[in-house]
């Protein structure tokens, strides 16, 4: 974990408001005067009485003539009862409230009275107390007023205070500020992006020394901008920047700009640039910022649209406006550049692109040295080797990939991760985990082996395909069934005669269903889609086709941008023509795949055979099954065969719903070639 240190803070901010002692006092003073009042008033002066009487006892009392004085105190009556003897006992009755409001009920009550006291004027007493128009005055009105200062104190404390508690902080920045400490990430920690490091590394000798570039009068780029598929490290490569800097770093991610309220988004962003200002120089990172910087007056949906244009305007002016400060580097990262908007790409601005490719072959070893630190790994293990069988692998799927194989070395209760543990879990992060436990009925078992072994034999038969690298029967992800290939090399471009053999091996598992099943499956259907989304590339973006070297693609980007569509740049004759010559390309490849299946049924039906045998083929057991070696002689010279699946007969197995079988393994194609 990153040290993370709090944003400093203004004073006033640190300490919040804080009221002088002499308020509170005062106020505490004054809510026990009502309190005092409030009893006085209820007839709490004048004590509760030795016996509690309802309004119907009281005065059928006061007509027997019982009562000596009264006194009449708000809804309060409180008086004595003519004496017995030497003692004279209290008593209280409560009337509804606003029952003496009118000098009616008084009247009576008065009249009553008189009427039955005693005869002795002395032991006549008929008291009525009024309260003070003051002391009503602060019964009624104090309460309200306590409650109007505690609201007001509460409202301007939650103003000036900081924090994510104010009532103001939703306009601050939600950045997080970390600088140095035991644990911060390193260009050590990067690797397989050589060329990358090199153009940051100019960034981190301004920080470290400004000066040095100052006397020469070179100014360093405003921005960078980390562009690159996901998973490549462009936010490593921003954490590695600050720590090898060991200047202050303000992460935050494009999202955290964008609220409910107009104009929080501007002031986040100032916020944020004033952060960095008062504790430069300093880092600015801004992760995913096509949330924010997409190309503006394009989509026009609203208010939402306008405070998107809003942030991207307050990123504009700080990164290069009249106030700006060349100690703070702003960095940002997406994999949409296309997207942004030409402002923020401008010299000044983010002067400088860093494209972060996937890595090569020596970049996957480095990638993969660095996270094996964190396992043990068996010392026949040779990351190299895992290196030349994982193209197309970035480094996120690189660090899953250890990850994983120690999850299964654990699982297997070993004391270090060996080479089958990484084999096992290269395969469960580009293919997915197998599925040991589904139930496949025998006619589908069969199905999906042939559809299986058609794929197998006709990449191994022809030399411009990909190598196979695994054959399987058993479920793997969304997978029924799977052909796995990995490229020998890492390729940079896509040959017409690549292409090609792509196309009849994509088709070669439905014609191993027609050709040995007698009839056809939905199991073909994601060959097909790449087969057809492949053709169709060849002909309109590839020009490998009889219509020439001409673009016919159609820009998908419109809509994603917000931009007003374009017309289509060719004729309806000439889309008929593209169809034509993707049919004839798929045509071509198809008949050809059929002759190569039928010229070879004997090493397809062998290969299915031992499909149905072992369900996991290898590439050493396919290559030997193609040399004609005998099914049953497959476990000569292999590590721990696979055990032969027993022979189940049909009322025994459970029927479960048939499942896709896919001859392209995703990546192991290298999915759609761009």
């Amino acid at each position: 974990m990153e040290n993370q240190e709090k944003t400093p803070q203004r004073p006033q901010e640190q300490q919040g408001f804080r009221p002088p002692k002499g308020f509170l006092i005062l106020l505490l003073f004054f809510a026990g005067v009502l309190i005092v009042l409030h009893i006085s008033s209820s007839g709490g002066a004048l004590g509760g009485g030795d016996e509690k009487l309802d309004p119907a006892q009281f005065e059928q009392k006061l007509k027997e003539g019982q009562i000596k004085n009264i006194r009449i105190d708000g809804r309060d009556v409180l008086g004595e009862f003519a004496a017995e003897g030497n003692k004279s006992k209290t008593f209280k009755v409560t009337y509804p409230d606003g029952y003496f409001s009118t000098d009616q009920h008084l009247d009576q009550l008065k009249a009553l009275y008189i009427a039955k006291a005693p005869t002795d004027p002395k032991d006549r007493k008929f008291e009525v107390v009024a309260p003070s128009p003051l002391t009503q005055f602060l019964i009624t009105i104090g309460p309200w007023i306590i409650l109007l200062v505690v609201a007001w104190f509460l409202l301007f404390r939650q103003i000036r205070a900081s924090g994510p508690g104010s009532i103001l902080a939703f306009g601050r920045s939600r950045a997080k500020m970390t600088k140095g400490g035991r644990d911060k990430v390193t260009f050590d920690d990067v690797a397989g992006c050589d060329e990358a490091k090199e153009e940051v590394k100019e960034v981190v000798e301004f920080l470290k020394d400004p000066t040095r570039f100052q006397k020469l009068g070179g100014r360093m780029p405003r921005g960078i901008l980390l562009v690159g598929a996901p998973g490549t490290g462009k936010t490593l490569m921003a954490k590695a920047v600050a720590g090898e800097a060991d200047v202050p770093f303000y992460a935050i991610g494009g999202s955290d700009f964008v609220e409910m309220f107009v104009g929080v988004g501007a002031s986040r962003v100032r916020d944020l640039f004033r952060q960095a200002k008062e504790n430069a120089p300093a880092i600015i990172f801004l992760d995913e910022i096509d949330a924010v910087g997409r190309r503006r007056g394009v989509a026009g949906f609203g208010r939402g649209d306008e405070e998107r244009e809003q942030t991207l305007n307050a990123i504009l002016v700080e990164m290069d406006g009249f106030d700006t400060d060349d100690s703070v580097i702003v960095v940002a990262a997406t994999n949409r550049p296309d997207v942004l908007d030409p402002a923020l790409l401008r010299p000044g601005r983010f002067d400088r692109e860093i494209m972060l490719d996937l890595p090569d072959v020596k970049g996957r070893e480095e990638i993969l040295r660095v996270h094996s630190k964190k396992v043990r790994l068996a010392a026949e293990v040779d990351l190299s080797v895992v290196a030349k069988t994982t193209p197309g692998f970035s480094g996120a799927d690189l660090e899953a990939l250890i990850n994983e194989s120690a999850l299964v070395a654990v699982m297997k209760k070993k004391e270090s991760v060996e080479g089958e543990d990484l084999e096992e879990a290269r395969d469960k992060v580009r293919w997915g985990r197998q599925k040991k436990s589904k139930v496949m009925d025998l006619d589908d078992k069969k199905i999906t082996a042939y559809h299986e072994a058609g794929h197998a034999a006709v990449a191994a038969l022809l030399p411009e395909a990909e190598p196979v690298h695994k054959v399987t029967i058993i479920p793997r992800g969304v997978m029924g069934g799977a052909t796995m290939f990995l490229p020998e090399r890492d390729r940079m471009h896509f040959q017409k005669k690549y292409l090609l053999a792509q196309l009849k091996v994509a088709f070669a598992g439905r014609l191993a269903e027609e050709e040995f099943c007698g009839d056809i499956s939905a199991g073909a259907q994601n060959d097909f889609k790449q087969a057809t989304e492949w053709a169709r590339r060849m002909v309109c973006e590839w020009g490998m086709s009889d219509l020439g070297p001409i673009n016919y693609s159609e820009s998908e980007e419109a809509g994603f941008l917000g931009r007003e569509p374009r017309p289509r740049s060719f004729s309806e004759a000439t889309a008929v023509r593209i169809d034509a010559e993707v049919k004839k390309i798929i045509t071509e490849c198809y008949d050809d795949a059929k002759r190569v299946l039928h010229e070879n049924r004997e090493k397809v039906e062998r290969i299915a055979k031992a499909l149905l045998k072992y369900e996991v083929l290898d590439a050493s057991d396919v290559k030997r099954l193609m040399d004609g070696a005998a099914i049953e002689s497959l476990h000569d010279g292999r590590k721990g065969p696979p055990a032969p699946v027993a022979e189940a007969k049909v009322a025994d197995v459970k029927v479960a719903e048939p499942r896709p079988a896919t001859g392209l393994g995703g990546p192991a194609l290298g999915a759609a070639p761009a």
